[in-house]
């Protein structure tokens, strides 16, 4: 079946660039990721001193005649990673303006392209898909046949109602018992203190979060040279106004939405990344695999 949100040139060409987790992963077999336990692998972490039971194959004996004391050698445990889709389905994410994709499309596309990469890279991913309520949930897995459900669940995605999206986050943060990567594609319409508690909450379970910050050009520049009625696509209500007159004001209001926003998820330490639909997507995907490599704790 074919998914108008894939691209097999930009799978191809993004295949090769690993894509990794900030912070040690704690899974059940096998992998590229660090671990917080300790491990065989080929990237040296500590000596300790030997106790009774320990593997004397991995006793340093350098060390020993150096200091006539014996020293395990300890070295970092990789293991797999773990991703977590959570993507906002409620009213406002069906906007767009002119010919630009709505914020549910250009969502899809990074999901899915990310989906694709991890499983490709033998790592698991699930997602959940939210409006007043977490309404779809797939879980992690890393079987090839997960691509093929998780893509079929984003196309079939129809935008409506208010956003669940902070209840959401919490339920994701309850649920997954074991650290991962939480992806977020959201507008962020929503309270920022009552986000800031999700995020924190994400923090306590010591997941890594990405956010995924999605806006309509027009939404950020509020070009309209006569009187609109605006709707509100999460509840209906309507409002008639001149934009010339409120223009400066919406301005003001939205640089403080972003800086609360941008705010709340360094607070959380958060990988936050603010884009508009208009935007290409495969350098996105391309900056934001390769800025975690260098994020890496």
């Amino acid at each position: 079946m074919k998914y108008d949100f894939l691209d097999t040139d930009v799978l191809a060409r993004l295949g090769a660039i690993p894509l990794e987790s900030r912070f040690p992963m704690v899974g059940n077999v096998a992998g590229r990721h660090r671990s917080p336990h300790r491990g065989s692998s080929v990237e040296f972490a500590e000596y300790r001193k030997y106790v009774p039971g320990d593997d004397t194959r991995r006793l340093d004996w350098k060390a020993y005649a150096r200091s006539d004391r014996y020293y395990i050698k300890e070295f970092e445990a990789d293991t797999n990673l773990r991703a977590y889709f959570v993507v906002d389905s409620s009213g406002s994410m069906n906007f767009a303006s002119a010919d630009h994709p709505t914020k549910i499309e250009f969502s899809r596309r990074i999901a899915a392209t990310l989906s694709y990469l991890i499983v490709n890279q033998g790592d698991s991913a699930g997602l959940s898909c939210c409006h007043e309520k977490l309404h779809l949930e797939i879980p992690p897995s890393r079987r090839p046949a997960q691509l093929q459900h998780i893509f079929d669940s984003l196309q079939n995605i129809e935008p409506k109602g208010e956003t669940g999206l902070v209840e959401a986050l919490h339920q994701v943060a309850e649920k997954i018992q074991q650290r991962a990567l939480v992806v977020v594609l959201s507008d962020f319409f929503v309270d920022s203190e009552l986000l800031s508690d999700a995020l924190q909450h994400l923090r306590f379970r010591k997941h890594d979060i990405a956010l995924f910050h999605l806006l309509d050009p027009q939404e950020v520049a509020f070009h309209f040279d006569r009187p609109h009625r605006f709707v509100d696509l999460e509840d209906g209500t309507t409002i008639v106004a001149e934009p010339n007159l409120i223009v400066d004001e919406y301005h003001e209001a939205l640089k403080e939405f972003l800086e609360t926003t941008e705010r709340k998820a360094y607070d959380a330490n958060a990988d936050y990344q603010l884009l508009q639909t208009d935007a290409d997507y495969e350098e996105i995907v391309s900056k934001f695999i390769t800025g975690r490599l260098s994020k890496k704790r």
